[in-house]
């Protein structure tokens, strides 16, 4: 019955072309745009570690003053050097990595080339396994290795082709602003969207160049990069061990919610150990949030993704109120042969279903070619210069919803229209003829 009433469809297709243009041209539209903005949200708000954001936590503890304190309030949302150092030397996580974002001189072993700035991520040897960092060739540096302020590096595919013309460069050396350090690992092609670890950098850019051990770099004083926050004076290094400041962050991995609870219990009696020493000021308050937690706390999306979102789904309602109109005006045209059906005896029901056959055909046909538009839009959504832009592609998912957003709204625009058509009268139909 359904390919007879899809039959159906397609003739009177045949019948009312420039009608039939206007509906798939109003359906297409509206998703072309809705699918256009819904793509680019969906690859800003999804999961950038699936199978593990679960058992990654970030932390956060509260070790400012009490001066402009209001109960309740959210803590830092970084630490100080002093608590990650504290947290890292005690390894209460499965594993747990403390890390800052930077920028640093690299100077080529390479004839013609000239020294250029590139960032770098500075961190703990836990960092690679937690966040599962393909590694190309080689290997990351260890535990060991950040104990002994090891000059070591792990570099990208990229940074190892453009000065070592690719291959395995493991053991090579590499000018890093004044001191030289060995190449233990090249990362293979690796992005996480968006790029959770440090949420005060560029959050959707590309990957770091090089990868240092921290104290590594806090020892030979490298250039760092985000945001640091003082509660009070700083006389000389505001990154020093036991500066008032909080710039670090601090991921641990945790396998149960056993451990989770465990891990929150240790924070808080760290907290109330640091002020009973005379560190802390503030009533214990600390966080412990998982990926997809702290990314919602973040507000990881931008505001103006947000908003084209809303505007794309409220143009697709404006074009199905459209078609709301012209299902309606086509299926009332159609009285006198929907009243011969009825008198043949066709029951409500079936001219009910016919009508959302073809209204739910015109919604495929509008999604074919909104799927053109969506694809139309999402390369001008990449010509744009936010560091998301290129990440703006139609997966197979989306390719799939926009065919089913396009059948489901059409039927939802000719339910009214179907309803309508089926209460037509035989008798009246006929009589008129």
């Amino acid at each position: 019955m359904f390919s007879y009433y899809f039959n159906l469809a397609l003739r009177s297709f045949r019948r009312d072309k420039a009608l039939t243009t206007l509906m798939v041209l109003a359906i297409a539209l509206g998703i072309g745009a809705c699918m256009t903005t819904l793509t680019v949200f969906h690859v800003l708000s999804g999961d950038p570690l699936p199978g593990k954001s679960h058992q990654l936590f970030y932390v956060q503890l509260d070790p400012a003053g009490m001066q402009g304190y209001t109960a309740g309030e959210e803590p830092a949302d970084q630490v100080s050097r002093f608590d990650a150092d504290a947290l890292l030397r005690e390894r209460r996580g499965d594993r747990q990595a403390m890390m800052t974002g930077g920028g640093l001189s690299i100077t080529p072993d390479k004839e013609g080339m000239a020294p250029f700035v590139s960032d770098a991520r500075y961190t703990s040897a836990d960092f690679f396994a937690m966040f599962q960092v393909p590694i190309r060739y080689g290997r990351p540096w260890t535990a060991k290795d950040d104990d002994a302020r090891a000059r070591v590096a792990v570099i990208t595919s990229s940074l190892n082709d453009k000065l070592f013309g690719g291959g395995d460069s493991t053991g090579k050396q590499l000018r890093l602003d004044q001191a030289d350090f060995t190449v233990v690992g090249v990362v293979d092609d690796w992005r996480l969207t968006p790029k959770f670890y440090d949420m005060y950098n560029d959050r959707y850019g590309e990957l770091e160049d090089v990868f240092l051990p921290i104290h590594t770099a806090f020892d030979l004083k490298m250039g760092r990069s985000g945001s640091i926050d003082c509660w009070a004076d700083v006389s000389g290094d505001s990154t020093g061990p036991n500066a008032p400041c909080t710039w670090i962050q601090y991921w641990v991995e945790l396998g149960t919610p056993e451990k989770v609870a465990a891990y929150r219990n240790y924070l808080v009696n760290y907290s109330d150990q640091q002020r009973a020493a005379g560190r802390y000021e503030r009533p214990t308050n600390v966080r412990l949030r998982d990926v997809m937690e702290w990314l919602e706390y973040s507000r990881v999306v931008p505001n103006d993704v947000v908003m084209q979102l809303w505007l794309g789904f409220g143009f697709l309602l404006v074009c199905l109120v459209n078609t709301v109109g012209l299902l309606l005006a086509k299926f009332l045209r159609r009285g006198s042969e929907i009243g011969v059906r009825r008198a043949l005896g066709a029951s409500r029901r079936a001219i009910f279903t016919q009508c959302l056959v073809e209204a739910g055909t015109v919604g495929l046909a509008g999604g074919i070619f909104g799927l053109g538009l969506s694809l139309l839009g999402l390369w001008a959504v990449r010509q744009q210069p936010a560091s998301y832009a290129q990440l703006a592609h139609l997966d197979l998912g989306m390719l799939a919803l926009t065919f089913v957003l396009a059948i489901a709204a059409s039927v939802l625009a000719g339910l009214l229209p179907a309803w309508r058509a089926m209460q037509v009268t035989p008798a009246i139909q006929l009589k008129s003829q």
